[in-house]
Parts: structure tokens; C-alpha cells; sequence
């Protein structure tokens, strides 16, 4: 692996530009159309230990139809399992959009043999999985081991053969706006096609100002090589206010050309009930609870 020469970053303009961002206001047509992006754009997911087939087919008749009976709110990006639950989430969401996607690599703390990660992986895509979100070993990367991390993450990279390879770098756990810059450099590298903030079982999870980093890190990657690399949220985001203001990040940072649900993405399925609430709220004026739209 060649050194990779990865400039310092200035917190106080990151965190002075994400706060900026954060200010802008949407009104009402444009927050409408802001919503139903968030919904195509999310990843609802259960990743428990009582996981059960039951579960995962509910979970994938609410990625479907997110809302029953209103045609305009469109189904979700994904539904995102254990392995194991792969078929079962393939036999529920045949003919719709929906994508099914695994978690693999031992997640959530990526500490396993390459070989046992690459068999988690190939046991998934086997499945039907068409998207995978490994973790890499923060352990390894934090000692100084980036070479051993991206030579893992290229080699998860080719286990996937046609599914779309997420990386999560569990950016709380990396601690430092460099750390995770670093981070980003060695999973762009190794050919990941998506990089996302957390696994969800960790404090912090996704924050803007290192979203914009990740952001920031895709579009220069992006503009070098001519490749797009997606970002995907995850962790943290509960409410509607919360995801649009994400999204102008997004279309301030890298444009139009992210804001689709193959560049950018939520993993947040407690964020779906307040979007949906927010949605209705906009069509009749009236607010109902979150759990009324069916709990995760």
C-alpha cells in the first residue's frame, strides 16, 4: 500500500460549516418533496439479537408501503438483516424495489479471521443480499494497521462480486476528525462503493459535521478519479427536521448527482415514523404519533 498523504482537517471551519448548513429553512412544496426523498432514501433495518422471520416480514411490508393506501409515498432504498435472515427478506420484497442488504464481517466489531469475514460475506450474497455493510477493525486501523484494513476491505470488496459494498468506520469509535479523514481515504482506496458513519450500537453515531467530512471526502474523490462513492447516515437521526437538513448538506456539498437513493442514505428506521408523520401532517393539517404509523 502506498502512503496515502492525507492533509490535516480544520474542526472549527467543518463544524462552523455544518452549523451553517443546518440553519436553512424548507418551505412547504420543497419540504414535501424533501420527505418523500427521505423515505426513498432510507434503509430500515433490524439487527437484534431476537430477530425473527416474522419480524423481517413486517419490516419488509413497511419498506414496501411505507404509508398503506397513499401511492405518493414511495417504498424504502432497503431492508438491512443478519445473514441468516437474507432469504426471508428476499422472499418478501420480490418484485418490488426494495433492496436487500446484509451485514457481514462480524459485525458490529469486525474481530474475526479475513477468512470467516469473506465467508460471512459470500454466505449473504448467496442469499440474494445485493447490498453489504462490513465493518472494518477499528482495532487494527487505530494501531496503525491501514494497510492490513484496506487489503481487508478490497478483499470483502471482490467476496461481494455484484453487490454494492457499504463500509462502516464507526466514526465514534475513531474519535478524531483526522482519524476518520484517514479512515475515509483507506475505504475509497480499497473500492467501496458506499462509506457510512456507524453501526448504530455506538455513541456517537452520525453527526453532521462528520458526514460533511465523509461528504467532502467522496466529492474530491469524486472529482480526482471520476468514480461516485455514496455516504449513508446511520445512527442518530429520529426526526424529519433532522434528515432535511442532511439533505442540504448533500446538495450543498456534492449536488444533485448525490441526491438519489444509490449516492445517499439513511440508517435510521425510527426516522420513517416521523417522516410519515410529518407527511400527513402536510396533507390535512393534523398530527398524529409516531407509533401510529406502525412500531419497529
Amino acid at each position: 500500500m502506498r502512503t496515502l498523504d492525507v492533509p490535516p482537517v480544520d474542526a472549527v471551519a467543518l463544524e462552523t460549516r455544518a452549523a451553517e448548513l443546518a440553519t436553512r429553512s424548507i418551505k412547504k412544496d420543497a419540504k414535501r418533496a424533501g420527505l418523500r426523498m427521505v423515505v426513498e432514501m432510507i434503509d430500515l433495518t433490524t439487527l437484534e439479537g431476537q430477530d425473527t422471520p416474522g419480524k423481517v416480514r413486517a419490516l419488509c411490508r413497511k419498506a414496501r408501503a411505507p404509508l398503506a393506501g397513499d401511492p405518493e409515498v414511495p417504498p424504502v432504498a432497503a431492508v438491512c438483516v443478519y445473514p441468516d435472515l437474507v432469504p426471508v427478506a428476499v422472499e418478501a420484497l420480490v418484485g418490488s424495489t426494495v433492496q436487500v442488504a446484509s451485514v457481514a464481517t462480524h459485525f458490529p466489531a469486525g474481530r474475526a479471521p479475513l477468512q470467516q469475514k469473506l465467508d460471512d460475506v459470500r454466505y449473504a450474497v448467496a442469499a440474494g443480499a445485493t447490498e453489504i455493510d462490513m465493518v472494518i477493525d477499528r482495532g487494527e486501523f487505530l494501531r496503525g494497521g491501514e494497510a492490513l484494513v484496506l487489503g481487508e476491505i478490497a478483499a470483502v470488496k471482490e467476496a461481494c462480486g455484484e453487490a454494492h459494498l457499504k463500509v462502516i468506520l464507526e466514526t465514534g469509535e475513531l474519535g478524531t476528525y483526522d482519524r476518520i479523514r484517514r479512515a475515509c481515504r483507506v475505504a475509497l482506496e480499497a473500492g467501496a462503493d458506499f462509506l457510512k458513519t456507524s453501526t448504530g450500537k455506538v455513541s456517537p453515531a452520525s453527526t453532521r459535521p462528520v458526514v460533511l467530512l465523509m461528504l467532502e471526502e467522496v466529492r474530491d474523490h469524486y472529482l480526482a478519479t471520476g468514480r461516485i462513492v455514496g455516504v449513508k447516515a446511520a445512527g442518530g437521526i429520529r426526526t424529519a427536521k433532522d434528515a432535511l437538513r442532511y439533505l442540504v448538506m448533500v446538495n450543498e456539498t456534492c449536488g444533485d448527482l448525490w441526491l438519489r437513493p444509490d449516492r445517499f442514505r439513511f440508517g435510521a428506521s425510527s426516522l420513517l415514523n416521523d417522516v410519515l408523520m410529518q407527511w400527513v401532517r402536510l396533507g390535512d393539517g393534523r398530527y398524529q404519533r409516531p407509533e401510529d404509523f406502525s412500531q419497529d
